[in-house]
């Protein structure tokens, strides 16, 4: 025996199943409502921080001349060492950099150039320190003034060994990763 098809002979004793559509039923609530304690609801009583419409004030002329003074300050401390000490001090390069990367990343910010800069002024105070220590060694062994220049680039030519290089490299890589660095913290 067959149930007789709802309309014909009127309701159908059977009771009712699910509905299929083709096409999704309309929305019962409105467009991008969530419901309050789900994610994405709305928090009350939150007052979002606005963000700063000014961005820091970039001082790229100060940090190029606090970075040279750096440069010619740590140079003449590190050649002023006592000269019994000059063989470990290579490694105070990491050292003037880091004094030379502080001012160009802080007030510079994240100009492209001033890594750049810092890679070169950092082995540059490398130079400029043993440059001072054989300046003082050719000093303290007698040079006349007029031959005081000579006698101190030949005993820096001289002196000079493959460790040299590390420490020139080392200056170099350190002055760019650091003011790169700070300038991304800044």
């Amino acid at each position: 025996m067959t149930a007789p098809a709802p309309g014909t002979d009127g309701p159908s004793a059977r009771p009712h199943t699910a509905q299929h559509y083709s096409v999704a039923p309309p929305p019962t609530t409105p467009e991008g409502y969530v419901a309050p304690g789900m994610p994405g609801a709305p928090v009350t009583g939150y007052d979002p921080v606005a963000p700063r419409t000014t961005p820091r004030p970039r001082r790229t002329a100060l940090a190029i001349a606090l970075a040279v003074l750096a440069t010619l300050l740590s140079g003449l401390a590190y050649g002023c060492a006592p000269l019994r000490a000059a063989d470990s001090l290579g490694w105070l390069a990491i050292a003037q950099a880091g004094l030379i990367a502080l001012p160009l990343g802080l007030l510079g910010g994240r100009n492209r150039a001033l890594p750049l800069l810092a890679a070169l002024l950092a082995p540059a105070a490398l130079l400029i320190g043993q440059l001072t220590q054989h300046l003082r060694l050719a000093h303290a062994i007698g040079s006349t003034p007029h031959t005081l220049l000579h006698d101190t680039l030949t005993t820096w030519r001289t002196d000079l060994r493959p460790l040299d290089a590390a420490f020139y490299t080392i200056a170099l890589v350190g002055g760019f990763l650091l003011t790169r660095r700070t300038a991304n913290r800044g």
